[in-house]
């Protein structure tokens, strides 16, 4: 499926970008935004003249959140798409399957999704959180809030295992105990996660730590409202369950639960209710705003003004034009880190309220330089952006 928003009448051939996120399968919801992101962005470049007089047109597939199909048309996009950049992934589990064909390929990735850190390619922009700038300040507000016993389950795939090993870190950092760390698969159903929560109720933690990921979150939230758990005194906390999540689910079984991300469609700044209002005018009023999808707008900003300046789509000069290139985004201005291609974020915290809508608990207000590797794993030392005119 292709898509080109015209510019003007021009007839100049436009730059093609490969766009990969799912509208079908596990993570449909979310990638369903991502992709909601991405056109608007393109809408928008498209509707202020394109890049150097020239559309941008968007080569469209859905991958159904397979990790075999988005490596199947990650090869169709370079080798008979003609496209050299693509944007897409939510999953790890996609982002590894297409990264060899991309570096073989001799492409570039842009990845608008948080994750587990620990990964570098020369081939790969990540503008989703890292770690640190997500896992560290859940954790400083949920053992500050709630207390430092912990039960973890996640989904089985790379994402969550690794994310569990972070967030324990922290925990035991600060002297706290994991009590339980469950995986069940994609798609799980009903009575799964209600033998999850009987595993729940025997540990009595403070905390349960999700890294349950797609239209699993909603029955992992309803088990929990269904087994008798107050989310006042037992919140479920995650990166993963955004605003796509929650729509997912009933406004009772989401209430009292918290997540951390840069970026909620409750954000009160005039940049964020722009993006809302603009995102909802194209996608529909009942669209649901991630942090996926905000990430999956940004970046296209930033690639299309790194190809007017580099002249080219050609991946090696559209790097040297990324490095250290800032945009006003809507969660507030992000910048691309040319130490390891991830970029500077604005972390926050926020609870859902009687309504599933999120409310910010703490916001730091700083800008957080991406620290992938976690080298400075305190829960007191971010990395905070030391640049200036970072932190606004």
């Amino acid at each position: 499926m292709t898509f080109d928003s015209s510019v003007g009448s021009s007839s100049a051939r436009p730059w093609r970008i490969g766009v990969l996120f799912s509208a079908t399968g596990v993570t449909a919801a979310v990638e369903t935004s991502q992709l909601g992101g991405t056109l608007l962005a393109i809408d928008e470049i498209n509707e202020a003249g394109g890049v150097l007089g020239r559309p941008v047109e968007a080569v469209v597939y859905d991958p159904a959140s397979d990790p075999k199909s988005f490596r199947r048309y990650a090869e169709k996009l370079l080798a008979e798409d003609g496209v050299r950049l693509i944007f897409g992934c939510y999953m790890s589990s996609t982002r590894k399957a297409i990264l060899p064909v991309v570096e073989a390929g001799r492409g570039l990735l842009f990845y608008p999704t948080l994750y587990e850190g620990f990964e570098y390619s020369r081939h790969c922009i990540y503008t989703g959180a890292a770690p640190n700038q997500n896992s560290i300040q859940l954790a400083k507000y949920l053992l500050g809030t709630y207390g430092n016993r912990f039960f973890m389950i996640g989904s089985n795939y790379v994402f969550p295992y690794e994310s569990n090993r972070i967030m324990s870190d922290f925990v035991i950092q600060s002297r706290g105990k994991v009590l339980d760390e469950v995986y069940v698969p994609l798609g799980a159903g009903p009575e799964e996660f209600a033998r999850v929560m009987a595993r729940v109720r025997k540990a009595a933690p403070d905390v349960i730590f999700s890294t349950v990921v797609g239209s699993d979150t909603a029955t992992l939230y309803e088990a929990h409202r269904a087994a008798g758990l107050d989310a006042a005194t037992l919140p479920i906390a995650s990166l993963t369950t955004g605003e796509a999540e929650v729509a997912l689910m009933s406004p009772e079984a989401a209430a009292g639960h918290i997540t951390a991300a840069p970026f909620f469609e409750t954000l009160a700044t005039p940049a964020a209710r722009r993006f809302v209002a603009a995102f909802r005018r194209r996608n529909g009023e009942a669209a649901p705003v991630t942090a996926a999808a905000e990430a999956a707008y940004f970046q296209v900003h930033l690639a299309m003004r790194a190809l007017a300046r580099a002249g080219t789509d050609a991946p090696d000069q559209l790097l040297s034009q990324l490095h250290d290139s800032e945009f006003d985004a809507p969660q507030g201005r992000v910048r691309i880190d040319a130490q390891n291609n991830h970029t500077f974020l604005w972390p926050r915290v926020a609870r859902l309220d009687a309504k599933g809508q999120f409310q910010i608990v703490w916001n730091p207000g700083t800008r957080v330089k991406p620290d992938p590797y976690c080298v400075v794993q305190s829960l007191d030392d971010w990395s905070a952006d030391g640049l200036p005119g970072g932190a606004g």
